[in-house]
């Protein structure tokens, strides 16, 4: 299958992308892909450095011609989200990602594809390679842990790098260019809960909530998609108020940043009100389904008898829990006043595990305001704090601020209108992107962010564009050979 991806074009792209996708790079866990790309620059001779967090810069001198030209950072992040299909029998620690080609789109078999971020870090690898590509001096940023707090950015530390531009290439639509992004925060929601002895004539029912697209929780909030999460609580609080259900485990979503796809539930009613139980729980997911039938044609929801759990829940623990979920926000909160059709605020109930005696709860907001990232936040922490749960901030990075007078702004603009025939959308996207952590510590660098179109991002649908990528590659070479005197 990968045979057939490195036969594509730009075969100097996709080629470096199937070496890239070959090696397991999940956040927080990129020792091999660090030593893989310190090995490519070395076999290069060029000047490698690994910085104290584990960020790799690798430096090219200008080719011929190009000395007088400002030297630029060409920037990606290493990691990749890591997500599968529950029937996809897959071992992200030890296997390389299994790519084919589904008409213009190149996709993975079951799994997240690794575009997001890989294409980008394939591109530069491609340019660090050639010998023939007109470039100016690069210095080549391959940062780690994008995908689950922007550490590798936070720790690279001022005065490593001395280019004047910065070419982020970590958008997804290729005829965007990214000029402002949306910081972050992770609100994460926990408490203990005692364990009661479950009583006598009760049995045992698994609720499942799968089939639901799933995606990037900042770029796709606005599409009104599912959240497995707020999707199982519903089913959980209507189950207790009209049958005393109680909940012996929950496992719901998994990263912060990507829309929750499944959940599953252990709980426990009543066995006289079995009949009617399951005809309420069948009734309330048709329901479900039809409100979201055009969005999510594949969403199941399966309620199966199962062996009655030995443990539930105390009571009033159940029962602050189930409304704390339904009343956190999820979703958009607030639309920006100042930049159409971008979402300013948005929060994503990512994760819900109960479990042993322990509740917990994460959610990632953003916002391209820090105050109103923090107003949301605020508005979550105490939603679950009336429960009685601790509630924790973490992670919290910035947004970038658009800079509409930027001279690389202007090179790219003009370039994709004498290329295309037509103007790029100049944009803020609602995604975390680590320029703005990045120009906390190079306030001079002019930071700019583009790339091909892929869809789907952090699910198991993702897919990046053949015609798309060959468009982006084009666009590429001319803006390296096109980049400003110092």
């Amino acid at each position: 299958m990968n045979s057939e991806i490195r036969s594509l074009e730009p075969k100097a792209l996709w080629n470096k992308f199937a070496d890239l996708n070959a090696v397991p790079r999940a956040s927080k866990k990129e020792a091999r892909v660090i030593a893989f790309m310190k090995a490519f620059g070395n076999n290069l001779g060029l000047e490698v450095i690994e910085d104290e967090v584990g960020n790799v810069i690798i430096k090219k001198p200008a080719t011929a011609g190009m000395e007088d030209r400002e030297t630029i950072v060409m920037q990606s992040h290493l990691d990749m989200v890591h997500q599968k299909n529950t029937d996809t029998n897959f071992d992200f620690e030890t296997q390389g990602i299994e790519m084919y080609i589904d008409g213009d789109w190149v996709r993975a078999k079951g799994t997240t594809l690794g575009a997001d971020n890989g294409l980008g870090v394939a591109t530069i690898m491609a340019v660090l390679e050639s010998k023939a590509i007109v470039h100016p001096a690069i210095e080549a940023l391959f940062t780690i842990d994008e995908e689950t707090g922007m550490t590798g950015a936070m720790g690279l530390k001022g005065g490593v790098l001395s280019g004047g531009i910065l070419l982020n290439l970590d958008t997804e639509e290729d005829d965007e260019i990214g000029v402002g992004c949306a910081g972050g925060i992770d609100v994460t929601a926990t408490r203990a809960y005692k364990e009661e002895e479950t009583p006598e004539f009760k049995t045992g029912y698994e609720i499942r909530v799968k089939g639901l697209q799933g995606g990037h929780s900042g770029m796709d909030i606005h599409k009104g998609l599912g959240n497995a999460n707020k999707i199982m609580n519903r089913l959980l609080f209507d189950g207790f108020e009209n049958f005393g259900l109680r909940i012996s485990e929950i496992d719901g979503g998994s990263l912060r940043n990507a829309i929750p796809r499944e959940s599953s539930a252990i709980v426990a009613i009543d066995t006289l009100h079995d009949a009617v139980f399951n005809a309420e729980m069948s009734a309330l997911a048709e329901i479900i389904k039809t409100e979201l039938k055009t969005l999510e044609p594949d969403l199941e929801i399966v309620v199966s008898k199962t062996e009655t759990p030995e443990k539930i829940m105390d009571l009033g623990v159940q029962e602050g829990m189930t409304r704390a979920l339904y009343a956190a926000i999820n979703g958009v909160y607030r639309m920006s006043a100042d930049i159409p059709d971008l979402v300013e605020t948005s929060n994503n109930v990512a994760r819900v595990i109960v479990k042993e005696g322990e509740i917990k709860i994460g959610c990632l907001t953003r916002s391209s305001v820090d105050s109103s990232k923090m107003d949301l936040a605020n508005t979550l922490r105490a939603t679950f704090e009336l429960t009685g749960c601790e509630v924790e901030f973490s992670g919290d990075y910035p947004g970038w601020t658009p800079n509409m007078d930027a001279s690389i702004l202007k090179v790219l603009s003009n370039l994709y209108e004498k290329i295309n025939g037509e103007k790029a959308h100049v944009a803020a996207c609602h995604a975390g992107l680590e320029c703005g952590i990045l120009g906390s510590n190079y306030p001079e660098m002019e930071m700019i962010s583009f790339g091909p179109t892929i869809r789907g991002a952090h699910s198991p649908d993702e897919r990046a564009s053949i015609s798309s990528a060959q468009k982006y590659w084009k666009f590429v070479l001319e803006i390296l050979k096109n980049i400003p005197k110092k």
